[in-house]
Parts: C-alpha cells; sequence; structure tokens
C-alpha cells in the first residue's frame, strides 16, 4: 500500500487507487499519517477535522470517520487502522509513504552534506523533490490543526531545495541552475538564500550586470515589505560581485567525493569552490560546538554586523576579539550571538566551543574550573598525541595558563553563554592569537578587559513586525492590522514574547491575532499567557530577580528590595529624586542601588536623572511588590511618595506666583 500526502491526498494499494470519500475522512487519514505507528488521541483528531470550532457531536463523528476510513482502506482496512486508548493509529509500513521517504532522503543528504559528497546530496535531495506533487493536502477546504504539520514538510521542502542547489553549484552547474533559480526567487521573493545562489550562478556564468541587479530587486524588497537591510550572506556575496572576487569563481574539486580524510593534506583551502552558504568543516575533528542556528533570525541589523566584524578583526589583527553582549532577559541575546558565530565559523577552522554557564536560570553556575577540564579535552582531540594524554592540571591557574597556551597557536571561536559575572569567564579568555569570544549575560560585564560592549534593547516596531510575520505568516499579520499592532504592544519589542506569541498562534491556526491580543489585554494575565512549552516571559524574569534577591552581596539584597518597591510605581518614569523618596534614602545611595538595577537590566536608564521600567518587567515588578511587601509597607511607601510630590507641586506653583509678582 501507498500513502500519499505531498499533493492532494492519495492512497493506492498496488493495483488501484482507492477513493477516500469526505474531507474528514481525508483529513482524519493525514492526521493519522503524520503520527504513524504511533497513537493520535482523539482530541488531537478533533482538532484535526474541526480546529478550535467543534461540534457537539464530535466524539461520535469522529468514530463514524474511522469506520468510513477502514471501509475505504478494502480488506485491510482493520487491521491497518486500530483503536488504542483513548484513540487510534495506523499502521504504515516502510516504504509506503512519501513523507516517511521525504525524510529518510533529506536525513541522508545531512549526513552527505557533513561529509562534503555532494554528487549523493544532489542525488538525494533530487530524488526528495520528485516526490511532491504539490501543496501537501492540497484538496482538504481547510486543515485546521494540520496546519503546523504542514508549514513544517514546506520548510523541508525549501531545505531540500537549498541542499540540491548548492550541491549542484559545488560541481560547477551554474549555468543550468539560472533558470531554475529565477523560478524559485519568484516563488520565494524573501528567501535570502536563493537570492544568493542565483546571484552566485549569473556571475560564475558571466553575467555580472545581471548579479547586481538581482541583488538590487531583493534589497529593494526587503527595504519595502520588511524594512529590513540584506542579511550578511548577501552583503558578502554583494560585495564579490563588485570587485571581482576571484574566489567567487568555481573550481574543479582535485579530491573525488568519499575521499574527504585526503582534502586537507592535498588541497589548499583557498581553491575549494565557495558555495552561497556555510560549508561543512574540513577539520573532521576539531570542535564544533554552536547549537543551531536560528532559521528566522530577524532585525538587529547593526548589532549584527558590529558583532560579526568585531569577531572576524581577530584573524585579521592577530590579537584576541571579545565581544560582550548584554541585556535583559528574552531579549534575544543568546540568539543573535549563535547566529553571528554561524557566520563567521568558517573564519575558525580549529574549532568553535560553546558552553552555557547557567548564570542565570535552574540548577547550579558552571564552574569555571570544571569547563577549562572540558576546554582543554575538547581541543587536545585535535592535537598532537603527547597533548591527548597530558594529564590536566588541578589547580585552577594552571589549566586557565594552559587553556592559553592551548589557545594561543589556533583559531578558536568561544561562545560563553548565560554569564553570571566576570569573574566566571575571566579563566577562560584567550591571552594571545587569533581566537574570538562572545559572552553574553544579563549583567553589563563593565569590569571585562577589552570588550566591545554590545547592549542590547528591546526591538522596534518594524523588526517586531518582521519577526511576527516570519513566525505565523505574513498573510495573517495583513489581514488582522489591528490585532497585529495590539499584540506587538503586548509585547513590548521582547524578542521571547514575540516567539511565545508567534508559536501560540502557529499552534492555533484558527484564531485571529485578534484573539490573542485580547487575551493579553486581560487585567494581570499578561505575563502568564506569554507562555508555551518551556517558554515563559514569568519564568525568565523570575530568574534575573532571584539571583539578585538571593544573592551572597548585601548590594544585590538591597537592589532587589529597590526593584520590589518600584513596583509600587511600575508604570511612569521616575526622577532620581522621586526614586530616592520612594525607597527612603538619600540621593547618593539611591543612585548606587539604581546603577545595579540599570546594569542588570532590571531598570531602564533613558536619560540622566530619569529612571523606568521596560512595561513587562514593570508588571514582574509589581506582582513582587503584592507578593513580597507586607500591605503596611506598601502604603506607607506610596504615601510618602506622594506627600513628597504634593509638596513639590505647591513649591513650584509658590515660586510662579512670585515669579508672576
Amino acid at each position: 500500500m501507498r500513502f500519499g500526502l505531498l499533493g492532494a491526498i492519495t492512497v493506492h494499494d498496488g493495483e488501484r487507487t482507492l477513493e477516500i470519500r469526505g474531507a474528514k475522512s481525508r483529513a482524519m487519514l493525514a492526521a493519522l499519517l503524520f503520527q504513524a505507528n504511533r497513537p493520535v488521541s482523539q482530541g488531537s483528531l478533533r482538532n484535526a477535522l474541526w480546529g478550535e470550532e467543534q461540534p457537539t457531536s464530535a466524539t461520535a463523528s469522529l468514530h463514524n470517520h474511522a469506520r468510513r476510513l477502514r471501509l475505504s482502506l478494502g480488506t485491510v482496512g482493520g487491521e491497518r487502522l486500530r483503536s488504542v486508548s483513548n484513540g487510534f493509529a495506523l499502521r504504515v509500513d516502510d516504504g509506503e509513504s512519501d513523507i516517511q521517504d521525504f525524510t529518510v532522503l533529506l536525513a541522508r543528504a545531512r549526513v552527505a552534506r557533513e561529509e562534503g559528497d555532494w554528487r549523493t546530496v544532489s542525488r538525494h535531495t533530487a530524488a526528495a523533490g520528485e516526490l511532491w506533487r504539490g501543496r501537501p493536502l492540497s484538496d482538504l477546504p481547510a486543515v485546521f490543526g494540520l496546519e503546523p504539520e504542514v508549514r513544517h514538510l514546506l520548510h523541508a521542502r525549501v531545505q531540500a531545495l537549498e541542499w540540491w542547489f548548492e550541491a549542484e553549484l559545488w560541481q560547477g552547474r551554474h549555468s543550468e541552475l539560472v533558470p531554475e533559480l529565477a523560478r524559485r526567487v519568484t516563488e520565494y521573493p524573501l528567501h535570502e538564500s536563493f537570492h544568493v545562489q542565483l546571484i552566485t550562478a549569473l556571475y560564475r556564468s558571466g553575467r555580472q550586470a545581471d548579479a547586481l541587479s538581482v541583488f538590487e530587486q531583493v534589497r529593494v524588497r526587503l527595504a519595502d515589505e520588511l524594512g529590513a537591510d540584506p542579511g550578511p550572506a548577501l552583503r558578502t556575496v554583494h560585495h564579490q560581485v563588485l570587485v571581482c572576487d576571484p574566489a567567487l569563481l568555481w573550481q574543479p574539486e582535485p579530491v573525488a567525493a568519499g575521499v574527504a580524510e585526503t582534502v586537507n593534506s592535498t588541497v589548499d583551502d583557498a581553491t575549494q569552490p565557495p558555495i552561497p552558504s556555510t560549508p561543512p568543516a574540513t577539520t573532521g575533528s576539531a570542535p564544533a560546538q554552536l547549537p543551531a542556528d536560528t532559521s528566522d533570525f530577524t532585525g538587529r541589523a547593526r548589532e549584527l554586523q558590529d558583532l560579526i566584524d568585531r569577531l572576524a578583526a581577530a584573524t585579521a589583527c592577530g590579537q584576541p576579539s571579545i565581544v560582550a553582549v548584554s541585556g535583559m532577559g528574552g531579549i534575544g541575546k543568546t540568539t543573535l550571538a549563535v547566529h553571528a558565530a554561524h557566520q563567521v565559523r568558517h573564519l575558525f577552522p580549529d574549532g568553535q566551543l560553546y558552553v552555557d554557564l547557567r548564570g542565570f536560570g535552574t540548577g547550579e553556575s558552571r564552574d569555571p574550573h570544571d569547563i577549562l577540564a572540558a576546554f582543554l579535552a575538547d581541543l587536545n582531540q585535535t592535537g598532537d598525541s603527547d597533548a591527548q594524554h597530558r594529564p590536566v592540571p588541578e589547580h585552577p591557574d594552571e589549566r586557565a595558563a594552559l587553556l592559553r597556551t592551548t589557545l594561543a597557536s589556533r583559531r578558536v571561536l568561544l561562545v560563553l553563554d548565560n554569564v553570571r559575572d566576570t569573574a566566571q569567564v575571566l579563566p577562560l579568555l584567550p591571552g594571545s592569537g587569533q581566537c574570538a569570544v562572545v559572552v553574553t549575560s544579563r549583567t553589563t560585564l563593565t569590569d571585562l578587559p577589552g570588550a566591545l560592549q554590545l547592549r542590547l534593547d528591546p526591538l522596534n516596531v518594524e523588526e517586531q513586525r518582521s519577526l511576527l510575520s516570519a513566525l505565523c505568516g505574513s498573510d495573517r499579520v495583513q489581514q488582522d492590522r489591528d490585532g497585529a499592532l495590539r499584540l506587538l504592544a503586548a509585547c513590548a519589542g521582547l524578542p521571547l514574547a514575540l516567539r511565545i506569541t508567534g508559536a501560540r498562534l502557529a499552534a492555533r491556526p484558527t484564531w485571529s491575532l485578534t484573539t490573542l491580543a485580547q487575551r493579553l489585554d486581560s487585567d494581570g494575565r499578561r505575563l502568564q499567557e506569554l507562555s508555551i512549552g518551556h517558554l515563559a516571559v514569568y519564568a525568565t524574569f523570575a530568574s534575573s530577580y532571584l539571583a539578585m534577591r538571593d544573592s551572597s552581596r548585601p548590594s544585590d539584597r538591597e537592589a532587589a528590595r529597590a526593584f520590589r518597591l518600584l513596583g509600587l510605581w511600575p508604570a511612569y518614569p521616575l526622577s532620581l529624586q522621586a526614586a530616592a523618596v520612594l525607597l527612603g534614602k538619600d540621593v547618593e545611595d539611591t543612585a548606587d542601588v539604581l546603577d545595579i538595577l540599570v546594569d542588570a537590566h532590571l531598570l531602564q536608564n533613558p536619560s540622566i536623572g530619569s529612571y523606568r521600567f521596560h512595561a513587562l518587567l514593570g508588571e514582574f515588578a509589581a506582582q513582587q511588590a503584592v507578593r513580597e511587601v507586607t500591605e503596611h509597607e506598601r502604603n506607607r511607601t506610596l504615601l510618602r511618595l506622594l506627600t513628597w510630590w504634593h509638596a513639590a507641586a505647591h513649591k513650584t506653583n509658590v515660586q510662579m506666583d512670585h515669579s508672576q509678582n
């Protein structure tokens, strides 16, 4: 039997095509095929058939559709479609489903790509593409709860196309690719990778003017539709075309596919044909620890370019480059750092090291002593045999010195994520050589020596709109612009909040943006609504606040107290003098306490002497004030502030009267 979902839903029993009558029965079959050989709950099936608005008879109707589906599958229907606890399961054998075949082919292409076997990549991705007959489930009038599965398949198809073009370019078939690439950039006008590949193919075909024209077209479209600039890959290939960079031209590979172990000894890296996307590492034993890149990375164009430029400078000037990326929890520090690291990883062939130091969040912070041992072990896998058997020193200072020695002659990129303070990372920094380091922290690491400080602020409106469109679909954003604006206001420029919002909308394809906006507008419910799976804005803020409240440093605990009291007046800016009155301190002590909160990105300092909360942090601070400040102290604090304001207003009125007289 053969099941098809990559187009209209089809079933073939080996002799003839079986007719599955009724859209609901076909939707049920599709839901079962997406979870082949696994139990699918009745709730999931009802959502696939009717979405959020289910009839009262949905459960009974579901069983009727199951009965009809068994009959449609013929004599094996009862054996194939089984009732299980609170649901159903469909047996599908290997090779019977086009989506299973597609997934297997794509996985094989991924392995071949990592090994640099471009002929095999071409073969598997081409075979995967031939399975497609159209948009998945194209014969269903509505896909309801199956929309996430359809979107996943569409994204996977784009990935397969990218890899096929990439493999063909590696094999020198640039001229033959131009017509197909031109068709794809028309089909996906905002997909930058296809434009990069088309520009490369045109330039290698001797069509420099056409290549520059393609860049200009996509630049204008990105600006008009997203308010964004071209990404690093597009800018790089544009520059290569402008200066007629010979590295962009294709050179035949002197080593046959499958002999990857001899490439490093026989071919200079500079002769390898550049490709539009980042090539697999040729140093197979070098550590490659970067987390997966974010495919829908949006915005941060200036910060991204500053970060890339600083990291790349390490290989040019021969001195380590260090960038400290700081910002409030959920602002996108890790996402930016990892995205930039992927853009420049080819500059660091001796490895990319990554560690989450767990400075904030659940669990104990990582000890630099242990991280030093892990880094030394990872790096020694690529060194000489003596180094591999050399014992790791026990003393922290000796470990740090050995790491600096190991890094001195190498080009390694280190991403030190989620750092608590400077003391946690100092032992991990290189002392010389062509290494680069990205440090991310919710605290401004002003005492990190030689570091470029890169502070992330909330996204602007256009960046927010672009990210929301990427997450839930530009059509939905265009169709409900008022709802989109309300969502952007509710998320207040926080990427974490936007990603949660986009994920919830993707999981509820029948919801309008206004529907979710109304839920976020509920009094006191916004932080609770901004949660899905392991992502939660409240938990992210809480980890920052609790780290300060439970700190061993008295100054941090005093700052946490100030955070709670400021939560009594969360919606409006406060002057330094007003904050001093609210906290019951003198102005100098208040300034010191507020500086701690600003450095921890729990408070904003938009201008000299003025302080305010980010909208979502203000709501969180207000909740902590209610939970941890007694009613008596809350009333006394607010009375003190209002009395001071009344006196200040009265004094101002008296002065104005005197000046007029």
